[in-house]
């Protein structure tokens, strides 16, 4: 078996099946094992060592061997080694009885009577891995007319239907505690000091060069007034700033730079500044809305 397995496919065969079982093995999260335990890469290195060793003291073994061996027997070794695959007397017995086929010596015992322009025919049988086959068939067919058209199993689509409400639920059960998936029906004012002073952080970074530090408005509406062009509450600002103002005007979508909940800290801050009443703020804009309280 060597010529059909040999060092070059067996030393890395083995080596790396041995990787793949100290992974398996080893819980190393999201990192490889011997990055994350220095000590699996010692190991590793081992294996590979032992595995060249042992490819050395056999090939010396033989060599010895074949030393030892009479002229014969080493001819009859390197028939054997270079015997095609399907010769080989193991590949030999198990392809008969696989096949029950007849050599052509045999063939005499099988053939019909009959013959056509000198054909004859031969009264083969099945051959075993077919008919096994065959029963393996009619075993399944049972089984499966028996689950599913006699025992009401479930079929492919509703195993699918199933599955898609078992991860939709799954989802919005996740949603309730990911903060990171905010959405506008789920926002809240928030009035803590820490989180308003990291919403007045995230506006100057990012809000300051349209609607001004105090938010009196500069290419964007004032912010500090009773007047809001698409609402005024705080799940209206949080969802303006995610999905941005008005199509083909207005300010754009924010939610692929600013965190949902940064937006909320901004949205709650915006709505401190009401009625500050900045010097030169811009003229009011939409609608009037009732002022919100924020303590």
């Amino acid at each position: 078996m060597k010529r059909f397995f040999p060092v070059y496919v067996r030393v890395p065969l083995i080596f790396f099946l041995s990787f793949g079982l100290i992974e398996y093995l080893i819980d190393s999260g999201d990192k490889p094992a011997f990055i994350e335990y220095p000590s699996v890469l010692l190991l590793l290195g081992l294996i590979l060592l032992v595995l060249i060793a042992i490819e050395i003291v056999v090939n010396a073994s033989n060599n010895i061997l074949n030393q030892l061996m009479t002229p014969e027997e080493r001819a009859e070794k390197e028939r054997l080694e270079n015997m095609p695959f399907s010769q080989l007397p193991a590949i030999k017995k198990l392809l008969q009885k696989l096949t029950k086929s007849k050599s052509i010596k045999e063939e005499k015992e099988i053939e019909l009577e009959h013959e056509y322009d000198g054909i004859k025919e031969l009264d083969n049988v099945l051959p075993p891995w077919w008919v096994y086959l065959f029963y393996s068939t009619v075993i399944f067919g049972v089984i499966y007319l028996g689950k599913y058209h006699l025992f009401g199993g479930e079929n492919q689509y509703q195993e699918l239907d199933k599955e898609l409400a078992i991860a939709q639920k799954e989802i919005e059960e996740y949603k309730k505690t990911a903060p990171d998936l905010l959405t506008a029906d789920q926002v809240v004012l928030l009035t803590e000091p820490a989180d308003i002073a990291a919403g007045k952080a995230l506006f100057d970074s990012n809000c300051v060069a349209c609607h001004r530090a105090d938010g009196g408005g500069g290419i964007g509406p004032n912010l500090t007034d009773e007047y809001w062009i698409l609402g005024g509450d705080v799940k209206d600002i949080f969802n303006t700033i995610m999905e941005g103002g008005r199509d083909g005007k207005g300010m754009v979508a924010w939610k692929q730079q600013i965190k949902p909940t940064d937006i909320q800290k901004i949205a709650s801050f915006i709505l401190t500044l009401q009625g500050t009443n900045p010097a030169d703020a811009k003229a009011p804009e939409g609608d009037k809305v009732a002022p919100v309280a924020t303590n």
